[in-house]
């Protein structure tokens, strides 16, 4: 039934001789056996403890690097070895994700005497909870005085004044995102006065600002501040005075934001015109604030998504102007005010355009034939939702879009003939995805396939959903400085987390001009790094 006790000390005789002959200490093929009877931590204090420990040969650095490459769990296992790993594994952690709630306040000395080399700090409570207050954030801002990236998420206790005093605390702060906390303009303001090397702001559900705010901005960080992402505010517009003085920002992002915006956009196109990444999805914008944006020239990147009053008047405006144009991502919300006119403007005066996302809109070969002719750095390419996408434009796009590496189709009346076209043209086409389009056959996807080896064709056209993208490797981004999602491991640190929907229902309710539409979180995935790279990022 098992080894007798003479068998199990010459196993284990025979293990320690195999881990000390230097030949197979490193040898991964080698490995030392556990005898069946022996548990694991008998087996290390037999083996490990009673002989050498030749981690001790490493400088502190070496191994610091080793845990780079470990997970969150198996650093933590690591940190339980010895007291020098325990030591290593703190100081050579920069990221800590805690759950902020309110009993943590006691535990805060002890935590950040462990980690006392974090620069990026995620806190976050869920809504059933207490969340920590001024004391605490006070607390750690004293204790991590080099913090350069700060989360807020749910901290519903943090006031003006606790804001205030963790801004004068961590002055060299790099990046801020808050969301779903209490404090209001006063707090922004501070944080702007004191976080003079301040590059990137993310505010979202901010519920102290209010229509009487103050006027945030712009403060000493207005020197530095590259990016800034504003979502599901009532009030967003405090923010003008800080988007227009910051004249280094290159990157405006605005999101579900109430009021009008036209006059925000406006000052912007007199006063701060160096913008190369703009995005501005369900907000009030008119054609009016596109011909202001019109006014960057050195615009990159621009994303329409779901703004009612726009037309083709200010996408004209946009393409005679902004010549640099690489990215534009169109959701016209099937309002038939963007077609085929804003895209032959595009297609004239946008030649280094990259990529294009057409929601919801209705494009022909009238637009489509310039687009895949004078774009001729045109890789990425996804039409959704559109009724004139037909087999004719599909073959058009075939024929011209030599460079097109890319392509989504989601939505569209197209069959067979129209992907039978992609077999004989696009000579750089790698990946093709096909959704919701019902005329065409899983036979046509293996025979493309087949005919193109090294092409990707991915096929679903019997799945049911809305058509606004969300499925497709292109979509509406939402992106900005988010929270990673955080969830309670023990009494304080945190790993992962699930979102709730109950979130969103409450903002459908508050924001009922939104209720009757499909609040999809459409997430834009990025085909290419290397187009990230170049454009350089929340």
């Amino acid at each position: 039934m098992g080894q007798s006790s003479s068998s199990l000390v010459a196993q284990t005789e025979f293990n320690r001789r195999e881990w000390d002959n230097p030949s197979n200490r490193f040898n991964l093929r080698s490995s030392v056996i556990l005898p069946f009877e022996l548990t694991e931590g008998e087996f290390f204090e037999n083996v490990v403890v009673g002989g050498r420990d030749y981690t001790s040969d490493l400088p502190d650095e070496c191994l610091e690097s080793i845990f780079h490459f470990l997970g969150t769990g198996d650093r933590k296992r690591c940190s339980r070895v010895c007291k020098r790993w325990l030591r290593v594994d703190g100081r050579s952690r920069h990221r800590l994700s805690l759950n902020a709630q309110g009993e943590i306040l006691s535990a805060i000395p002890s935590l950040f005497a462990r980690f006392d080399s974090v620069t990026k700090l995620a806190l976050r409570c869920d809504r059933k909870s207490v969340s920590i207050d001024d004391d605490a954030l006070v607390l750690i801002s004293i204790r991590c005085r080099s913090l350069t990236s700060v989360k807020l998420r749910g901290c519903r206790e943090l006031t003006d004044l606790g804001m205030a005093a963790f801004a004068q605390n961590c002055k060299g702060l790099k990046k801020l995102s808050c969301g779903s906390c209490m404090f209001g303009a006063k707090a922004m303001n501070a944080v702007l006065d004191h976080c003079t090397s301040l590059e990137e702001l993310s505010v979202k559900r901010l519920r102290g600002l209010h229509d009487t705010a103050e006027p945030i901005g712009p403060g000493a960080a207005a020197s530095s501040l590259k990016s800034i992402c504003l979502k599901e505010l009532i009030n967003g517009q405090s923010f003008g005075p800080l988007i227009i003085g910051s004249k280094k920002l290159k990157t405006l992002k605005i999101i579900r934001c109430l009021g009008e915006w036209d006059k925000v956009l406006d000052m912007l196109g007199k006063f701060n015109t160096g913008f190369t990444e703009i995005h501005l999805e369900r907000v009030q914008v008119s054609d009016v604030g596109l011909c202001a944006i019109a006014n960057c020239s050195n615009l990159e990147n621009l994303h329409i998504v779901k703004t009612p009053e726009c037309s083709n008047l200010g996408l004209v405006c946009v393409a005679e102007r902004c010549k640099l144009l690489r990215k534009l991502h169109i959701d016209a919300w099937r309002t038939n005010r963007i077609g085929d006119d804003g895209l032959i403007a595009v297609a004239k005066q946008c030649p280094n355009l990259q990529e294009l996302v057409l929601i919801g809109m209705n494009p022909t070969s009238l637009s489509l034939a310039p687009i895949a002719s004078n774009c001729q750095k045109l890789e990425r390419l996804a039409l959704c939702g559109s009724g004139t996408i037909g087999d004719a434009e599909i073959a058009c796009i075939a024929n011209k879009c030599m460079a097109l590496k890319k392509l989504c189709i989601k939505g569209c009346p197209i069959s067979d003939v129209g992907i039978e076209t992609l077999a004989w043209g696009c000579p750089n086409l790698v990946k093709v995805k096909v959704k919701k389009c019902r005329g065409v056959s899983s036979e046509v996807a293996e025979w493309l396939r087949e005919r193109k080896g090294s092409l990707v064709v991915i096929l679903d056209a019997c799945e049911i959903g809305p058509l606004d993208g969300s499925g497709s490797e292109f979509g509406v981004q939402e992106s900005g400085m988010e929270f990673p999602p955080i969830v309670s491991h023990g009494a304080i640190l945190a790993d992962a987390a699930s979102s709730s929907n109950s979130r969103l229902t409450m903002f459908r309710t508050k924001f009922g001009f939104l209720a009757g539409r499909n609040l999809v979180a459409c997430t834009f995935r990025r085909w290419s790094n290397g187009d990230d790279s170049s454009n350089a990022n929340l």
